[in-house]
């Protein structure tokens, strides 16, 4: 897929015709310097923005085609969201935080399987509490659980540590790990710290809108030197 923004002489091209396919069950890290269209390839994956040329294939569904309607209602069921700032609304409880995505989509509250998402991030003796009192990493394992409550296809977040101290978010990292490797869930995650990529199953690299390479395995040093590399690539 490929996406320009703006027209003529002020069109930027954010994507050149990068191809990527994600596997389900995998952990993938996508990193790149400042304007490499890391955000971009993001919002169109997601399909919060379609692009200019291309296509989006989320299993056999075609993001692309679809319309600002159905692209709304394919992401409140099929795709959970982990942003850098955790998005909680401060008068819910965790538990209410957490039932959202249920509640717009007009699905009515599974307490059971409420209670088990927040088990598997930890947060089973919180569930009556509101963000305030929670710490960084509690209300990030909030949002984490926001995102996985309708069974997504996938998991996007974006820089989901940015905001967090080392050992906060060492341990969301360990989170998403978990919902990989025990829940067969599928994680795509921009970052721009080494030590968040190496959690990941790959690293792949973006580069002035174009595909750089990729990194499997990743160690953080590995991914130090790559990133340090992509200006002369």
């Amino acid at each position: 897929m490929s996406k320009t923004y703006g027209t003529k002489k002020n069109a930027v091209r954010a994507l050149d015709a990068v191809s990527m396919e994600l596997r389900r069950g995998t952990f993938t890290a996508l990193m790149g310097p400042s304007g490499s269209g890391k955000s971009t390839f993001l919002n169109c994956a997601a399909g919060l923005d379609v692009p200019t040329s291309g296509s989006v294939w989320l299993g056999e569904t075609e993001l692309s085609r679809l319309g600002e309607v159905e692209r709304t209602e394919l992401r409140r069921e099929r795709i959970g969201f982990v942003f850098q700032a955790y998005n909680l609304l401060g008068s819910l409880t965790v538990e209410e935080n957490v039932a959202l995505p249920l509640r717009f989509a007009d699905r009515g509250t599974d307490h059971a399987s409420l209670r088990r998402v927040l088990t598997a991030v930890g947060l089973g003796e919180h569930a009556g509490r509101r963000p305030s009192e929670l710490s960084g990493g509690q209300q990030q394992r909030v949002a984490i659980a926001r995102a996985l409550i309708t069974r997504p296809d996938a998991v996007v977040a974006d820089e989901p540590t940015g905001a967090l101290d080392s050992r906060s978010g060492r341990r969301v990292l360990e989170l998403l790990r978990h919902i990989v490797d025990d829940m067969g869930q599928t994680v795509l995650m921009v970052t721009h710290d080494p030590v968040a990529a190496s959690y990941a199953d790959s690293v792949v690299f973006l580069s002035d809108g174009r595909l750089a390479g990729e990194l499997p395995r990743p160690t953080p040093e590995q991914v130090a030197t790559r990133m340090t590399h992509l200006g002369e690539w």
